[in-house]
Parts: C-alpha cells; structure tokens; sequence
C-alpha cells in the first residue's frame, strides 16, 4: 500500500509530531510494513482490523525486544541504543510476518496444524 508523495509527506510529520507526544526517543520504523500489514489485514478480515492487527503487532514487537535486546553489552533496552534498535526491527519483522501468514486465512483462518507453537504465543 504505497503511499502518495503527499500522503507520505503527512505521514512522516504526523509519526514525528506522535512520537514526540509519546516521548519515543529516535523512532525509526518501515512505514510501507505497516500499512501493507494494515492493508492485507483490512482486506483479509475486515476493515476494522488494521488498526487491530497493527497496534497488537507492535504491542508483541515491543513485548519481544524488550526481552532480547535489554541486557547485551551493557546496553538497556528502549533507550534508543542501537542493539535494541536492532532488537526493535527485528522483533516488528517477526510479528508482522506471523500476522501476514495469519491474513492469509482470513476472518476464518486459525493456527497452523501445529498450534500456536510457529507464533509468538
């Protein structure tokens, strides 16, 4: 879902301006992975699920760095240092994926036949 020039234009300011009011120091993030992910979710399910699909996507990313990412070379996760940069784009990839594979359902589709055991659960 690429966007237009303008509309990216208006989506970089307002991720700043959010960021800022969010105090998320150095937020740097793929903006076309979000909205394809909100995009496929929304075509796949229901409208509605975009915002859904994205917020519990980076809710899990966030979960996932901050367990991976917090003690390496002495470093803190969530400060903005670069391993839990690394951590936090590593952990977005993973949760996005999981969520894309799960679009490929649709509203009906479940876990694979293995369970849950290929997901962040």
């Amino acid at each position: 879902m690429a966007a237009s020039e303008d509309e990216a234009q208006i989506l970089d300011q307002w991720s700043h301006r959010l960021a800022q009011a969010l105090q998320l120091l150095d937020l740097d993030f793929d903006r076309e992975l979000i909205l394809d992910l909100a995009g496929e979710s929304s075509r796949s399910v229901t409208h509605a699920a975009a915002p859904i699909t994205t917020l519990m996507v980076g809710y899990a990313a966030g979960l996932a760095a901050g367990t991976s990412g917090g003690t390496s070379g002495g470093t803190s996760g969530g400060t903005g240092s670069a391993g839990s940069k690394e951590a936090s784009a590593a952990a977005i990839a993973q949760a996005a994926d999981v969520a894309l594979r799960l679009c490929e359902d649709g509203a009906d589709g479940g876990p694979s036949s293995t369970g849950w055991a290929d997901t962040a659960q």
